[in-house]
């Protein structure tokens, strides 16, 4: 149940155009996720996978929303497909359709019988036995339910409270894009017809963003009306060329908007068709910081500068070696590129003991018990110890007062029962002589 579904249900709209299909609409959802399945007469799609690739799940909520609005479509979200598909059929409200606003059981305790198809199957039997909600149908016995009624309703309730895993039919993209669409009534001017075009170049455009294609070439006929003069024949089509591949639905439009300013119709049309008869493959612009010539192999110097051009000097920073023992003061972050280093000499590391894959920011002081650290139980001492000894010359100043200057450390290489190969020291300088600490964590 640690999904993110949506649920789009094709609803009626104030125009001239019928609601969408279901199948339009699922294969318009396929540019968001590879996960859509058509479940009665609505979509469910599973998007927690692809939520990063459109900026976070804000973001992916918005663009759904935005599209389905404009299709003619509810969009509801839960943490389940079937969850989703109940709001979406019976929350009316916009905050009723967010299956996370709060735990999920109490929402869909609320909901009628017929939110779930199973359960709606025996509304009449349920209804008599005094059942009005979901949450009424979960009170009864799980043993009586199960004898009573069929199993499809237990494990609906199961899937859709999370209780039980879900199992759908994925569809898949059609190899050509080509859909047709009646109109409500009849049209008798060509610019009106982009009204009704609208939604299906956004049908469009979804299928060519799911098949990573643009196109370069669109066809639009229109079906005359039956009632029409016979000279007036079956129809008409006009076709529309990109100069680029491209899958922009404005860019569309205002290109179809002014070819269909040039037609006339012979006769009032009554549905429509489109047809991407040419697409060709995006080259899509990368959005990294990184130049393409660090990616080819290029100097990660020259990348770097170019990088720190584009973000400031402040966000760009490289790590540089300094020759000293002491683990805070091996390393420095230095935002001046074109500095170098005298000598790369490897870091020091104290005595003959590895370094550690992890180091704490600062040292955690240990328990003792009879002499000995513990962490997570008794440490056993393995390796050791290795004396690091210095500072003195250092002076305090404002960027430096947060790491230690000078230190008297012994360290070891302990084993902890529970935390594994630790690195921990002992503290020497006067006044604390048995104190141990916990610097770093080995993979």
């Amino acid at each position: 149940m640690h999904g993110h579904w949506a649920a789009l249900h094709p609803i009626p709209l104030p125009t001239c155009t019928p609601p969408i299909d279901a199948s339009a609409l699922g294969i318009w959802a396929l540019q968001f996720t590879p996960k859509v399945a058509l479940l009665e007469d609505a979509v469910v799609a599973e998007v927690s996978g692809s939520a990063r690739l459109f900026g976070g799940m804000t973001l992916l909520h918005a663009r759904v929303q935005a599209g389905a609005a404009e299709l003619g479509a509810r969009v509801a979200w839960a943490p389940t497909g079937a969850a989703a598909l109940a709001l979406v059929r019976h929350g009316l409200a916009p905050d009723k359709c967010d299956g996370f606003r709060g735990p999920l059981a109490p929402l869909l305790d609320a909901l009628p019988l017929e939110a779930i198809a199973a359960v709606r199957q025996h509304q009449p039997t349920l209804a008599r036995i005094g059942c009005r909600t979901l949450g009424d149908v979960r009170q009864l016995p799980r043993g009586g339910l199960g004898r009573r009624f069929d199993k499809a309703l237990l494990a609906a309730l199961d899937q859709a409270y999370g209780l039980r895993p879900e199992a759908y039919e994925w569809i898949t993209l059609p190899e050509r894009f080509h859909v047709r669409l009646e109109l409500m009534s009849r049209v008798e001017t060509a610019p009106a017809l982009l009204f009704a075009a609208r939604r299906l170049l956004l049908q469009m455009a979804g299928w060519l963003v799911a098949r990573r294609l643009g196109a370069t070439a669109f066809t639009l006929r229109w079906c005359h009306d039956t009632l029409r003069a016979k000279d007036a024949g079956t129809g008409g089509e006009l076709t529309v060329r990109t100069a680029q591949p491209t899958q922009n639905v404005e860019h569309f439009a205002r290109l179809l908007a002014e070819h269909l300013a040039q037609v006339t119709l012979l006769a009032p049309a009554g549905d429509i068709e489109l047809l991407a008869c040419e697409v060709a493959p995006v080259i899509e612009e990368s959005r990294s910081f990184l130049p393409d010539t660090l990616r080819k192999g290029a100097s990660t110097d020259l990348a770097l500068e170019r990088i720190q051009a584009r973000l400031g000097s402040t966000c760009v920073r490289r790590p540089v070696l300094s020759a000293d023992h002491r683990l805070e003061w091996m390393q420095r972050w230095d935002s001046d590129l074109a500095q170098r280093p005298k000598s790369p000499a490897p870091s020091p590391s104290p005595g003959d003991l590895p370094l550690p894959t992890w180091v704490l920011d600062a040292p955690l002081r240990l328990m003792e018990r009879d002499n000995r650290p513990y962490y997570q139980g008794p440490l056993q001492l393995l390796l050791g110890p290795d004396r690091v000894e210095g500072g003195w010359w250092h002076r305090s100043s404002a960027g430096e007062d947060a790491l230690p200057l000078n230190v008297q450390r012994d360290y070891w290489l302990a084993l902890s029962p529970h935390a594994g190969v630790l690195w921990v020291f002992q503290q020497r300088l006067a006044g604390d002589q048995t104190a141990w600490f916990l610097h770093g964590h080995f993979a």
